[in-house]
């Protein structure tokens, strides 16, 4: 039986049968791929480790509907993101997300790289208490990146109506524009659109684009809790109408949140 080796983060996994475990898998060349993992709910079984949220490096041979694990070696494990709730809740959002965008047995060329990242982030968070705000910034950062590399990305650049550029008047605080989620960003506060946003809080999204997050001079994020939680609303709207819906996880992120303000 053809074997094959297999780099991936487990995004979820569920029970196949009485022992085993259905694997999913986010890889660099074959994007979403589902395998068996036999005997791993056996708790001295070697494969135990396949666990969500694991970075593995897979020996694979292929079966007729599934593939099966043979052999695995854990690159990295995220277990800090279960230290806190919000860093556990980003985390599983973005893989929802990933689930969501990312074909079976296609190419998905830079999410893991952008998933290992942020995740890596979020455990980093997760060892801080009072790191809500944290946690929530890198979800919707993250979100942000994922949509893009799976071909959803929300238009920054340009009103979706007019084409006029999108350039926020920082100190003009009664000019909005707002989300048309089949459309894109238009300039104007238009009636009945799921969100609006101010001139601080589009400056703050465009940067999302960015490696990085955005931060004062001082170390500390740019934003409040309020307008961090404004922007997951919105990519959740922009998820909603371009995904089907958003992933389940966000409601957890908001909860964590509004607990700690």
């Amino acid at each position: 039986m053809a074997e094959f080796r297999l780099e991936g983060l487990a995004l979820s996994c569920r029970p196949l049968g009485e022992n085993d475990r259905l694997l999913s898998l986010l890889s660099e060349d074959q994007g979403i791929v589902r395998l068996a993992v036999p005997g791993a709910r056996r708790p001295k079984s070697s494969l135990a480790a396949a666990v969500p949220l694991s970075h593995l490096d897979l020996q694979v041979s292929r079966g007729r509907s599934l593939g099966r694990v043979r052999q695995l070696r854990v690159l990295r494990h995220f277990g800090a993101l279960g230290q806190q709730l919000e860093s556990l809740a980003g985390a599983q959002a973005l893989a929802e997300l990933c689930l969501a965008l990312v074909p079976a047995e296609d190419a998905a060329p830079g999410m893991l790289a952008a998933m290992l990242m942020h995740l890596g982030r979020l455990e980093e968070h997760g060892r801080e208490p009072g790191c809500q705000l944290e946690a929530l910034a890198v979800a919707v950062q993250g979100s942000v990146h994922l949509l893009a590399l799976g071909g959803y990305g929300i238009p920054l650049a340009c009103c979706a109506r007019t084409g006029q550029p999108l350039e926020p008047p920082l100190g003009q605080w009664d000019w909005r524009c707002s989300l048309i989620s089949n459309e894109g960003l238009v300039i104007g506060a238009v009636p009945g659109a799921p969100v609006l946003l101010n001139p601080s809080e589009l400056a703050l999204l465009q940067r999302l684009v960015r490696p990085a997050l955005p931060r004062r001079r001082d170390g500390g994020l740019l934003g409040p809790g309020a307008v961090w939680l404004h922007l997951l609303d919105l990519v959740g709207c922009w998820c909603d109408a371009n995904l089907g819906g958003r992933p389940r996880a966000f409601r957890l992120l908001r909860g964590a949140q509004a607990g700690a303000s």
